[in-house]
């Protein structure tokens, strides 16, 4: 087995990575007025700079900027669109972990008029990423299916949008200006950030879903229409994966089951290379579903845990990836953790040093079982 040319990489990563309390303080300072953005890019870049060494010192041939760049791995991004605005939760989810369960409602957004791209989100971001990075640069933003889920019909301006097929296509549109300026300035690894699609696995979150407006079982098809949208045209040479997360912070997620009842519409009609799937414990379900899966796409197996800083072995993921191999070819494998390890500022459940052993015995793992990472 030989090492991929393209990313997917057989050792690869989520994206976030837990940030340095120096940059917490220095954005904290600058959100208090205490300390001017320059200062605070300052520190950002520093941090970055650290980040990105590390990571190629440990073997990936990808490395991200940690997300350093943001406080949350969405809201960041999704707030830059014109005319969308923070609102009232609509959804009310329960967060689970060993500590037990508690509710919350998450952070939802509103379209309060006509959207648009105001112009670079994300693109300066990366430019200092690739300025500085020996390995692959991978950018990570958040699916286009969270400006909708969380709200439905009901987020968004009727008179700016009375038919949502054009809200839908404005939204798309955002999205491929964006990757579109990103490949100009140099971007072949893009990563969309998908939770709705793993959520509708889940009957209680569907049932939620039913209960502001949207039908469950036609979600997904509309989920991936908009995600497909959202990537067209873009040049061959760019790889576009998909990360599907059941949600992640301080250790405990939202939604629980596997991926069967989407694994045939998320592997054969969506228009992404790589997904990058949950596969570290029981609550994201078996294997089974990668039966699904073409040729010419790669399953990252998310065997490694970001939830907790128990370390997995070599042995016990090598089992586990063999597992993985009785439903997709082997050569269609790779490795990484479940999740990223920071969705945003606070909530970490193991120090830096951890966080690195643990993207170590990916990369390690994946030379075991593959001959490269």
């Amino acid at each position: 087995m030989s090492a991929r040319a393209t990313p997917p990489f057989r050792a690869d990563q989520v994206g976030s990575l837990i940030r340095p309390q120096a940059l917490i303080d220095a954005r904290e300072a600058a959100q208090q007025g205490r300390l001017p953005q320059s200062e605070l890019l300052k520190i950002q870049h520093d941090a970055i700079n650290e980040v990105v060494r590390k990571q190629e010192e440990i073997g990936l041939k990808v490395v991200t900027d940690g997300e350093f760049n943001r406080f949350s791995w969405q809201r960041d991004f999704l707030l830059k669109i014109k005319n969308v605005a923070p609102a009232e939760a609509k959804l009310n989810v329960r967060f689970h972990s060993k500590a037990g369960a508690r509710d919350h409602k998450p952070p939802t957004l509103e379209v309060r008029g006509k959207i648009s791209r105001p112009g670079g989100m994300f693109v300066s971001d990366f430019e200092y990423l690739a300025s500085i990075a020996k390995a692959t640069p991978k950018v990570t933003m958040p699916s286009p299916t969270i400006l909708h889920f969380r709200g439905g019909r009901s987020s968004v301006d009727e008179t700016a949008y009375p038919d949502m097929n054009d809200f839908f296509a404005d939204l798309s549109q955002v999205y491929r200006e964006e990757l579109s300026d990103l490949y100009a300035r140099g971007c072949r690894y893009a990563q969309i950030d998908e939770v709705n699609l793993a959520y509708l696995c889940d009957p209680v979150l569907r049932s939620q879903a039913a209960g502001f407006g949207e039908d469950p079982e036609k979600l997904p098809a509309t989920y991936a229409k908009l995600i497909n949208d959202s990537i067209a045209g873009m040049p061959q040479d760019m790889t576009i994966a998909m990360h599907l997360c059941r949600g992640n912070f301080a250790g405990a997620w939202i939604a629980e089951g596997g991926y069967e009842p989407v694994a045939d519409l998320l592997f054969n009609q969506v228009n992404v290379t790589g997904y990058f799937l949950e596969f570290d414990s029981e609550r994201a379900g078996g294997f089974e579903p990668l039966r699904f899966l073409p040729k010419g796409k790669v399953a990252v197996l998310g065997l490694v845990t970001t939830k907790n800083s128990a370390m997995e072995t070599k042995d016990e993921l090598k089992r586990r990836i063999e597992e993985a191999a009785k439903y997709a070819p082997l050569d269609q494998l790779a490795l990484s953790a479940q999740c990223g390890f920071s969705s945003g500022i606070g909530g970490e459940t193991m120090t830096v040093e951890r966080q690195f052993e643990k993207l170590s015995l990916i990369v390690e793992t994946a030379r075991e079982v593959w001959g490269a990472a």
